[in-house]
């Protein structure tokens, strides 16, 4: 995930009105030594938001599974996965297609005061060539909301161009311009070519 599109979804995940897939929070201090799993399933109240935030035709189903696990210095770390079929229309032809995603999530959280430390460590490099991880999430209020990832991830995987399978976008075919005929720049060397033949002068015939 880049830095601009984290940057995204964090702006996304700031408006209440945004976000709209609900689920009951993770308590960071009952997460049990050995972690713990969650699934959320989007019923058809949240998919039709989900639907309207993104500009999609429609949300038709969305699912996400969460393992959870708690780290040193009261970090937690969840990964998982967004898989959901979306309804869109296709760019070049303008039919109606679905879409499958299916969208990993590897993201860290930590409790507020440790943000800006380990935001450090993550900063991009302008002089690297390997990819740094993204910052971690704070823990707001001894909890970590799982439908707020879950849908940023899925915003975040859906292809803002879809295209029907196979169907490619072909530029409009440009008019031939008559001035670029092989035989072209030959007649307009032939001296007179575009004039009419002057009186008692014999007309120069053109090349078949």
């Amino acid at each position: 995930m880049s830095s601009r599109d984290k940057d995204a979804s964090r702006e996304t995940a700031r408006d209440p009105s945004r976000d709209p897939w609900r689920a009951p929070p993770v308590i960071v201090a009952q997460i049990p030594d050995a972690g713990l799993h969650r699934e959320i399933e989007a019923d058809a109240a949240t998919r039709a938001a989900l639907a309207t935030i993104a500009e999609l035709r429609e949300v038709i189903s969305a699912h996400a599974s969460f393992d959870v696990v708690q780290k040193r210095d009261g970090k937690v770390h969840v990964g998982g996965r967004v898989r959901a079929r979306v309804g869109q229309t296709c760019v070049v032809t303008l039919d109606p297609i679905e879409t499958e995603i299916d969208e990993p999530i590897d993201q860290m959280f930590a409790p507020p005061d440790q943000i800006p430390e380990l935001a450090d460590f993550v900063e991009d490099d302008p002089n690297s060539e390997v990819d740094t991880a993204d910052p971690p999430e704070p823990i707001m209020g001894g909890q970590i909301d799982l439908g707020r990832l879950a849908a940023d991830a899925l915003f975040l995987a859906i292809d803002p161009y879809p295209r029907k399978p196979g169907v490619v976008f072909e530029q409009p075919a440009a008019a031939a311009d008559p001035q670029d005929h092989p035989f072209a720049a030959l007649k307009a060397l032939k001296p007179g070519a575009d004039e009419p033949p002057r009186a008692g002068q014999p007309k120069i015939p053109e090349d078949d």
